[in-house]
């Protein structure tokens, strides 16, 4: 098996159980433990793996609101826009996008009064937004 594919099969374990011991990750990939070990320690340091998480249901969070919110920027403010949504404390993650808006971000806020304050106050009224879509997240599916 390649390095690659190692690497692969190993990420593909972490991906669908980042709390996997080391031994079952060399179980289901089919190499040794110390192996596993070099190769989350490669990738930890090449910045392949950037954390560790938990998939998390809104739905049964007591007090939480989510939503993904494309934001459509001018291209000259661009720059400033983000540094200013990075700034953002209720901006969990946030990603460029090749579709119809410029950036995604996702928002968890206490309840939807406070997430649609964000929304408005923080991501709308930044100089070179263009315009705000919010879909509010509703039921976790998979």
């Amino acid at each position: 098996m390649s390095a690659e594919a190692t690497a692969e099969r190993l990420l593909d374990v972490l991906e669908d159980d980042a709390q996997a011991s080391y031994a079952e990750i060399a179980d289901r990939v089919g190499v040794s433990k110390p192996t596993v070990r070099k190769y989350i320690t490669q990738l930890e340091d090449d910045g392949v793996i950037v954390g560790y998480s938990a998939d998390v249901d809104p739905k049964k969070l007591p007090g939480e609101s989510i939503a993904i919110v494309g934001i459509d920027v001018e291209s000259e403010a661009y720059v400033e826009v983000t540094r200013a949504l990075k700034e953002v404390e209720a901006i969990e993650a946030m990603y460029t996008s090749s579709g119809d808006h410029t950036v995604m971000a996702e928002v968890r806020a206490t309840d939807g009064d406070a997430l649609g304050d964000v929304i408005n106050d923080d991501i709308e009224a930044l100089d070179g937004v263009v315009a705000v879509h919010p879909s509010f997240l509703q039921e976790r599916l998979k």
